[in-house]
């Protein structure tokens, strides 16, 4: 089976998205073939049998640019996937749903905001599965919606005997955004008067957020901005605890990246406690989506 997969962005060392670098590795072992269309690439290094082709953020393309180059890509390579997974982004759905209908290819939707409208209505109805990891994810109501492992690389997440944990040392590793919480997080370490270590990236959209942030760390908490999937791991295994406070509606990834390297976990989210890690592995989802492809 070949399968075309629609994603943000292809960059093993990008801070947020990194981890779909490995998804796609694995993905080339299970298709004959895999033909990717990002909006942005960066550094990859993948098997000969996938295809990545950007859109051109990285080139600064106009939005214009975008759309015709991704109906060039969707058109052009027709004859070289079965079927597609669109990861994350509805809106691929929206502008080539119709089309893949036309050209008789399956479209199955990877969608686990919280938060859905009309619009992801209409992406699902033009889907034929869409999956989702959080029991509170919008896209968990549809008869049509699969719940999937979360695909964490337990051959890359695990503990290492050989680096030191230090005892009563707390980690915060995520996006810096309000939705994340880490002002509270900050708040409440210090008045424990604990050692932590914040990591993560600042959007542009959350930019005010994170200098308000940084004006409230002090000598015990350190802020070390975004980190590679590398230096996630790093981080996992020298930290006794892991901090998650989003609330329930997502499964945060890295929650489950901190219990595969022996974190100690503490979340406010009800849906990311008592989980088996083996049943969330990257191999237990890439399994799980040829089953479901098929």
């Amino acid at each position: 089976m070949k399968l075309l997969i629609i994603t943000q962005k292809v960059d093993k060392n990008d801070p947020i998205l990194g981890f779909f670098h490995r998804w796609l590795e694995e993905f080339a072992k299970k298709f004959e073939k895999v033909t990717v269309i990002c909006l942005e690439k960066g550094v990859y290094s993948l098997p000969e049998n996938v295809k990545v082709l950007s859109l051109g953020k990285e080139e600064e393309r106009s939005k214009a640019e975008y759309l015709s180059r991704f109906y060039r890509y969707v058109w052009n390579e027709k004859n070289n996937y079965d079927a597609v997974f669109v990861h994350m982004n509805q809106e691929y759905v929206l502008l080539a749903g119709d089309l893949w209908q036309l050209l008789g290819k399956k479209v199955y939707l990877w969608r686990n905001h919280a938060k859905g409208n009309l619009l992801t209505r209409i992406a699902v109805a033009l889907s034929h599965k869409v999956f989702y990891t959080s029991p509170q994810s919008f896209a968990a109501q549809f008869k049509k919606a699969i719940q999937m492992p979360v695909g964490i690389d337990t051959q890359f997440f695990k503990p290492d005997p050989q680096v030191v944990r230090v005892p009563n040392t707390y980690l915060f590793l995520g996006r810096i955004s309000p939705v994340k919480k880490v002002l509270e997080f900050i708040a409440w370490v210090k008045s424990n008067g604990y050692q932590a270590t914040l990591a993560g990236p600042i959007l542009k959209e959350d930019r005010e957020y994170g200098e308000e942030v940084k004006r409230n760390l002090n000598n015990k908490i350190r802020f070390i901005g975004p980190v590679t999937p590398e230096e996630a791991r790093a981080l996992y295994l020298s930290h006794e605890f892991y901090v998650n406070k989003t609330p329930a509606g997502s499964f945060d990834k890295t929650i489950f990246e901190a219990v595969a390297c022996g974190c100690k976990l503490m979340v406010d989210n009800p849906d990311a406690k008592n989980f088996k890690i083996e049943e969330h592995s990257l191999k237990k989802l890439a399994d799980k989506l040829v089953k479901q492809l098929q």
